[in-house]
C-alpha cells in the first residue's frame, strides 16, 4: 500500500508467478522479512547515513561495531552494582539464595567494560538511566531488573535475557565457577 495504491513488488525475479510451497517457503519468508525490515526504509536510512557521514566520516567510524559505536557516542557509563542490586526484583529466588550471592560477587568483580557488556546483554543498552536503576525502562515504561529462576538441571544451559523486560533467566548453578563461566560466555557470545 503506497499512499492508497496497491503495488506488487517481486521479492525475486518473476516472483509473482511462483507459488510458495514446502521447498521454497523458508526462502520466501527470509526475503519477505528482508523486504519489510530493510527495503521499505532504505531511502530513510540512506538519508540518515548521508547526514551522519557529513558529521562523522565513514572512514573514522568503520573500525567500530554497533556496540562500540554506541559507547563512543554516549560514553562509557559508571555502573553502580549496589544501585542495580537495590533495584532488582527476584522471581523464585531471593537475596540469600547461593546462586544470587555468587551472581552479585561476579558482577562486583567485573570491570566497567564487562559491566557495560552485561547491561547491554540484559537490557539492550549499555547506558545507566540518568536517575539510576530505579528508572530502568522496559517495553511498558519503568521495568526494574529482574532475575528469574530457570527450573532446569542441565547446567550446560546458558543464562538468557529478555531485553524488553530487563529480565535475566538464571539456572541455579551449583557453584560460583560454573555461573561465572556460563554468564561470561552468554554475555560475550550473545552480542
Amino acid at each position: 500500500d503506497n499512499l492508497g495504491q496497491i503495488e506488487i513488488i517481486d521479492l525475486i525475479e518473476n516472483g509473482r508467478n511462483i507459488e510458495v510451497n514446502e521447498e521454497n517457503k523458508f526462502d520466501y519468508v527470509q526475503k519477505l522479512c528482508y523486504a519489510k525490515l530493510f527495503d521499505t526504509i532504505k531511502p530513510q536510512v540512506e538519508s540518515f547515513l548521508k547526514g551522519f557521514y557529513e558529521i562523522i566520516p565513514l572512514k573514522l567510524i568503520s573500525i567500530f561495531d554497533y556496540r562500540e559505536l554506541e559507547l563512543v557516542i554516549s560514553g562509557l557509563p559508571t555502573i553502580d552494582i549496589q544501585d542495580l542490586k537495590n533495584n532488582t526484583v527476584y522471581e523464585n529466588y531471593n537475596e540469600t539464595t547461593p546462586v544470587i550471592k555468587y551472581f552479585w560477587e561476579i558482577l562486583e568483580g567485573f570491570d566497567n567494560d564487562e559491566r557495560a557488556e552485561f547491561l547491554q546483554f540484559v537490557t539492550g543498552s549499555s547506558k545507566v538511566p540518568l536517575e539510576g536503576f530505579a528508572s530502568l525502562q522496559g517495553i511498558g515504561g519503568i521495568n526494574k531488573f529482574k532475575i528469574a529462576k530457570v527450573f532446569e538441571t542441565n547446567f550446560d544451559r546458558l543464562p538468557s535475557a529478555h531485553t524488553c523486560t530487563n529480565q535475566l533467566d538464571l539456572p541455579e548453578y551449583p557453584s560460583k565457577e560454573i555461573l561465572s563461566e556460563r554468564l561470561t560466555f552468554a554475555i560475550k557470545e550473545g552480542k
